[in-house]
């Protein structure tokens, strides 16, 4: 990966960030995509106008999907995939537990991912065939090697209220066949705190692209293994996802298949 691609993404990631805590416990304007359970606020937006800004300058050929904007095609093959934030509900109530994601795909694998935590300062970076990084340290993905020794992660789909397969099941069967189940509303976080080793392993039944893009190359360059829920290779445009240091993975994915047939 060239230093430029990799210098503005992160200068794109960590001028959102500080943005975005900088105005934390500011007033919000929160408006609602679909369901009462999945929101926007006006910090999305303008988070999102300054990535794809810092983006399209440096690399005009380039496409971008992110969250808010969604799809513009570029002419270079390569696409940009950007979560400008990702735990809104968390950062609408105040809750400092959010995170900034920049990933670039060419040829269909993302190549290059960032992911920068305002709160705490910390800056992940991978890069295809060199490791992940937290603020310049190389990572490694825990050594925990049995489920019941495990800390996990998940969440649940925004039509929780409306849809059975919303994650429940799964949920009860993991928490008492693991030491503990978190939920602290951030994917990307959960995947880049994998790639660090706090946790060991994550599953989540629906995600977006932007979700996973930069996080699943972090845990893949530091050693672990993502899959989707049938262990196949992760489907980036439609991800269900299970994430893990791969020594507990087809444990993972053995539950799964007990609790969904």
């Amino acid at each position: 990966m060239a230093s430029l691609e990799r210098r503005v993404a992160i200068g794109a990631a960590q001028a959102a960030g500080r943005l975005l805590r900088s105005e934390l416990h500011g007033s919000r304007r929160i408006a609602y995509k679909g369901t009462p359970t999945n929101l926007v606020t006006e910090m999305d937006a303008r988070a999102e106008e300054l990535i794809v800004g810092r983006l399209g300058d440096a690399f005009p050929e380039d496409g971008v999907l992110a969250e808010e904007r969604g799809a513009a095609a570029g002419r270079s093959g390569r696409r940009w995939i950007i979560d400008p934030l990702d735990g809104t509900t968390n950062y609408a109530h105040g809750v400092p537990i959010f995170a900034v994601s920049v990933a670039l795909e060419a040829a269909g694998r993302v190549d290059l991912g960032v992911v920068f935590d305002p709160n705490l300062d910390e800056l992940y970076v991978a890069e295809r065939g060199c490791g992940t990084t937290l603020n310049d340290r190389r990572l490694a993905v825990s050594s925990t090697a049995t489920l019941d020794a495990s800390l996990l992660a998940t969440g649940f789909p925004y039509d929780i209220r409306e849809t059975a397969d919303n994650n429940l099941r799964e949920y009860a069967a993991f928490s008492v066949r693991a030491r503990a189940v978190r939920r602290m509303g951030s994917a990307v976080l959960y995947l880049a705190w994998l790639a660090a080793g706090r946790l060991d392993g994550y599953w989540e039944l629906r995600l977006g692209p932007w979700d996973v893009a930069a996080g699943s190359l972090m845990i893949t360059e530091a050693g672990g293994q993502v899959t989707d829920l049938a262990g196949d290779a992760l489907d980036l445009d439609a991800p269900a996802v299970v994430a893990s240091n791969g020594r507990i993975h087809a444990a993972l994915l053995a539950v799964l298949k007990e609790i969904r047939g």
